[in-house]
């Protein structure tokens, strides 16, 4: 088939209708309820940007194998520059939604070419899975699906193990000839509800009670048994203006609670079956971090481009660039977006052989960078609440700009500085208020600080997984400066020597 246009990714979810609950409504057609339809044409501008012949070589590469095109996520490495050529799509599709959606197609796409890349760690559960997660990956690959997953099991009781909790967390009841039968739940299926398929697999750090519970595998969202009961929305089409919720109305990102009751998965869908040391190993032994961090540190890259800009121009808007205090803090931003651009060509230009005569990035940067931002993106928006300052609660809806008898008041009283047009100024500052300041901006604020998982850990496992081999020899070099200990020295017994 290879890839998709935007009307044949929404004709897919039409043709594939799935259990999906939202503000307590059973949803009919996600293509066309006002809780799910903007993301869904948000989404089908990135599809059809695929086959746009304007943009189609940057997004999409030729499969040797087939002859069709396929997205640039799937495409395995050969050199440096090709992997830049994915980031370059990565960037691309990113910067269509100013980096707000952090599970475009784009993310699981990369996840898979890593697994399959690596699929010699999947065979130390049986060749068969190796066997499947290749397939898999070349499934996908080859029509063009949208994935989504769920990584983290219910928050119910964090001081009880999954097994200790059998009725709530993810776990196989149930295991047959022609597959096996999953019971319970995961979260947060971000865009679950508008995906094709499912990609399920666990966290490290299992303890071998769990056993039940150490599963990879896949199914549709159509699957019988698949189930999804979503946030609720912070915005619905036609509930709110586009000039007071530009970002909001456009890139909602539902997340849900993935349920599975009693579904059947079959055995060619089956990655890892209860295998818990592989399970604890996959994230490192498969390289995963390396391929997502790659995805997701780009998109990061053009998310701080976007807020550093509207931190900018609110500055500007109001004269407040003029000030030292606004300029550090404008500086400080700026640099993040530096050190995001460094570390990633530095993992591009380091990068790894995978053993397939393919090569992948270098995680220690792209590590150090998604450690960085789980504190730069809310400094950032601490930044443009800082200088917006009362300005936002000031601002009135875009319907006050219609009235005619308040037009001298509002083109007198929301004008910005340097002869910036009231309407202007309100447009600006509605659009900083939805990024920094909204439920959707805090929801955006939140899913940066836990992107990659427990900032804490994260950032301690730069320490736990150090190659301290160069600081260590510098170390040891400066020491053998100090020699042995030697008695003191005195001015007379140097004159007498």
């Amino acid at each position: 088939m290879g890839v998709r246009s935007g009307q044949q990714f929404i004709d897919g979810l039409k043709a594939n209708p799935r259990a999906v609950w939202i503000n307590g409504e059973k949803v009919e057609d996600v293509t066309t309820h006002p809780a799910f339809s903007r993301i869904v044409r948000q989404l089908a501008r990135l599809y059809e940007a695929q086959v746009d012949p304007a943009t189609r070589d940057t997004l999409t590469y030729e499969v040797p194998e087939t002859g069709q095109r396929a997205g640039m996520a799937f495409m395995p490495a050969k050199t440096s520059e090709d992997l830049r050529r994915r980031r370059d799509a990565y960037y691309l599709w990113a910067s269509m939604n100013f980096g707000l959606m952090g599970r475009s197609p784009d993310f699981l796409n990369a996840s898979l070419l890593a697994f399959a890349e690596a699929r010699e760690v999947f065979a130390r559960g049986g060749d068969r899975f190796a066997d499947n997660i290749v397939n898999y990956y070349k499934y996908i690959r080859d029509n063009d699906l949208f994935l989504s997953h769920a990584l983290i099991s219910p928050q119910n009781d964090r001081t009880k193990s999954s097994s200790e909790q059998k009725n709530l967390h993810m776990r196989v009841v149930k295991e047959t000839d022609e597959g096996i039968y999953v019971q319970g739940a995961r979260m947060v299926a971000t865009l679950g509800a508008v995906a094709d398929e499912m990609l399920m697999y666990c966290l490290p750090g299992i303890p071998e009670s769990d056993a039940d519970h150490a599963l990879s595998f896949a199914v549709k969202v159509s699957d019988p048994g698949v189930k999804q009961i979503c946030r609720e929305p912070y915005t619905v089409d036609g509930q709110r203006s586009d000039f007071d919720h530009p970002l909001s109305n456009n890139f909602e990102e539902n997340d849900s609670l993935l349920i599975f009751d009693n579904v059947f998965v079959p055995w060619e869908r089956v990655f890892m079956y209860r295998d818990v040391a592989l399970n604890n190993a996959l994230y490192t032994e498969t390289a995963l971090r390396n391929y997502t961090a790659h995805q997701t540190n780009t998109r990061a890259l053009v998310k701080l481009q976007f807020g550093v800009g509207v931190a900018m121009a609110v500055a500007r808007s109001i004269g407040a660039d003029q000030f030292l205090h606004v300029q550090r803090m404008l500086g400080e931003a700026l640099n993040g977006i530096e050190f995001l651009k460094s570390g990633l060509v530095r993992s591009e230009v380091e990068c790894e052989q995978t053993g397939h005569d393919t090569v992948r990035p270098a995680l220690a940067p792209l590590q150090a960078l998604r450690t960085f931002l789980p504190t730069a993106y809310p400094k950032l928006v601490e930044t443009i609440q800082t200088i917006a300052a009362g300005g936002f609660m000031m601002m009135p809806s875009g319907a006050e700009f219609t009235v005619p008898e308040l037009s001298e008041d509002t083109d007198l009283y929301y004008q910005g500085a340097g002869g910036m047009s009231s309407v202007d100024r309100a447009r600006l500052f509605k659009l900083a208020w939805d990024l920094s300041g909204e439920a959707f901006g805090s929801r955006l604020l939140q899913y940066e600080r836990y992107y990659a998982g427990d900032p804490i850990r994260t950032t301690a496992s730069n320490y736990l997984q150090v190659q301290d081999e160069e600081m260590m020899r510098l170390v040891n070099d400066a020491l053998a400066l100090a020699g042995d200990p030697e008695p003191a020295r005195s001015p007379q017994r140097d004159a007498a020597e």
